[in-house]
């Protein structure tokens, strides 16, 4: 009997170092407030997911960049002891690590600021690695890299077998043919209505009767509090105890629902782990553990 394959995660996406200070409120424009003290973390969209997925119990490797510098030797060495693959991730000379600037309210909400560094260079010619995914391994993507990058990753996956989870974060427009190769697109609610805009606007403004404009066939969509939907299935909001800070809930969320789908699971039941799992991130500060 032949070997079941174990499905693998790989992320193509962003490392950060998150700088982050806490305060009353957010500043309104041109305003001057005072903070809490600068508290350094970890982050990056695709940091945040590869290890979210690591910690749901998926095998996970990473095609990205980080700097020639101290926090790119720290980044590297983080990864690894959540036994992520970093064979792929590449040393960008005289560029600095990826940077965030976040802030966060006391009431748990947070404006972020993203200075890409090295994560800017990720090119296509860093997608060699993708050739060797099989049926059964999920590429998740999200969007703190090159645009061309990600959707030339969604095609070499596809193309390999492999399942393509796009998060649409932070948002941008891909091409139509890219997003119907997701099997899910994973959307906000703020998020969904861009991208359906934005294919409306494409395919001459709707559907076939002048209403909705078309969108890919598999998208789920984060609700918050009131859970996520993805197609027929929808899935209630984990239990949250305490609201600490709500960086990288979303990045949480998505790595689980990689994990569990690489892992064999149901669409409901990689829904459930992943909202189980954004819910618990809330409660720390910082958008990985």
């Amino acid at each position: 009997m032949e070997e079941k394959h174990l499905g693998t995660v790989v992320v193509v996406g962003s490392l950060n170092i998150d700088s982050v200070v806490e305060v009353e409120r957010h500043p309104a424009p041109g305003e001057t407030l005072l903070g809490g003290d600068l508290v350094k973390h970890f982050g990056g969209k695709g940091a945040n997911q590869a290890i979210a997925a690591a910690r749901a119990g998926a095998r996970v490797g990473f095609v990205g960049r980080v700097g020639d510098d101290a926090d790119g030797d720290a980044y590297l060495r983080r990864l690894a002891q959540y036994g992520i693959d970093t064979t792929h991730i590449a040393r960008t000379k005289g560029v600095a690590t990826g940077h965030a600037a976040i802030a966060v309210a006391a009431d748990g909400e947070n404006t972020i600021i993203v200075s890409p560094g090295a994560n800017g260079r990720v090119g296509v010619g860093d997608l060699a690695p993708l050739q060797s995914l099989q049926p059964g391994d999920v590429l998740l993507g999200s969007l703190e890299v090159d645009l061309d990058v990600i959707a030339e990753a969604a095609r070499i996956a596809a193309g390999r077998g492999a399942r393509v989870v796009l998060n649409l974060a932070p948002y941008a427009a891909l091409p139509a043919d890219v997003l119907a190769l997701a099997d899910p697109v994973v959307v906000n609610e703020h998020e969904d209505e861009l991208m359906r805009a934005g294919l409306g606007e494409g395919s001459g403004g709707g559907g076939a009767e002048g209403g909705a404009p078309d969108a890919p066939g598999s998208v789920l969509v984060t609700l918050g509090s009131r859970g996520s939907r993805w197609g027929g299935i929808e899935v209630p909001a984990g239990a949250v105890t305490t609201v600490v800070d709500t960086t990288g809930a979303g990045d949480c969320y998505c790595g689980t629902l990689a994990a569990a789908l690489a892992a064999g699971a149901t669409d409901a039941d990689a829904m459930q782990a992943a909202s189980t799992a954004a819910a618990q991130s809330v409660s720390w500060v910082g958008a990985q553990p």
